[in-house]
C-alpha cells in the first residue's frame, strides 16, 4: 500500500475546504448531508471546522459492495432529514464516475431543497459518466483504488488516518475480506 495522502494533508485539504464552503455561504445557515459510510470521517472533520449556522443529516448510497469497481447504485432516504426550502450540502468521499453525486442530488432536489451543492475530498482525474462537477473539491488524484480516511475496500482500511492507495495484488484479497497478504497497515 502506497501512502498517497498522509494526515498533514488531509487536515490542510479539509480545512481549505471548509474555507470554500463558508466564503461561498457567507453566514448562511446550511443542512450539509453526509453520504453514508465513506464520507463519516470527512463530514465530521468537516463540520467541525465550517462556521456556519449548520443542520446536519445522513443519506445511505452504495455503489461498489465489496468490489473494486462502481455497480448499479442502491439509495436509501430513510436517515435524510427534511430539506424542503433549504440550502443543502451534499458531502461525498470520492467523485469517481459522478453517478453517485449526481443522482444523490437529484434525490434532494426532488425533496424540496432551495438548493443543492455538493463537496467532495476526492475527484478523480478520469473521464466522469456525468456532465456535472464536485462544486467543493479539496483533492484532485490519480485514477487508482484508493483506501483509508473513510474509504474502503471490502470493509477494510475505514480506520486509516491516511490516504492510501491499494496494489494490485491486495485488491485480490480474501472473500472474508482480509487482506491477501495479511499485511499490517502501514505507519505514514
Amino acid at each position: 500500500m502506497k501512502v498517497l495522502l498522509n494526515e498533514t494533508d488531509l487536515h490542510a485539504g479539509v480545512s481549505r475546504l471548509a474555507s470554500q464552503i463558508d466564503d461561498h455561504y457567507q453566514g448562511q445557515p446550511l443542512t450539509v448531508v453526509a453520504v453514508m459510510t465513506g464520507s463519516v470521517v470527512l463530514f465530521a472533520d468537516l463540520i467541525r471546522m465550517l462556521s456556519l449556522p449548520l443542520r446536519v443529516g445522513v443519506i445511505q448510497a452504495s455503489s461498489y459492495r465489496g468490489q473494486a469497481k462502481a455497480g448499479e447504485l442502491s439509495v436509501d432516504t430513510q436517515m435524510l432529514l427534511d430539506v424542503r426550502n433549504r440550502d443543502v450540502l451534499l458531502v461525498d468521499d470520492i467523485f469517481d464516475t459522478g453517478r453517485t453525486v449526481a443522482k444523490l442530488m437529484e434525490v434532494i432536489a426532488v425533496q424540496g431543497a432551495r438548493s443543492v451543492a455538493s463537496a467532495v475530498l476526492l475527484r478523480k482525474c478520469r473521464a466522469h459518466d456525468v456532465a456535472l462537477r464536485p462544486d467543493f473539491t479539496a483533492f484532485e488524484i490519480p485514477d487508482e483504488f484508493v483506501v483509508g480516511y473513510g474509504l474502503d475496500y471490502r470493509d477494510q482500511y475505514r480506520n486509516l488516518p491516511f490516504l492510501a492507495v491499494l496494489e494490485p495484488h491486495e485488491i485480490d484479497a480474501n472473500t472474508d475480506g482480509v487482506p491477501a497478504n495479511g499485511a499490517i497497515y502501514p505507519k505514514p
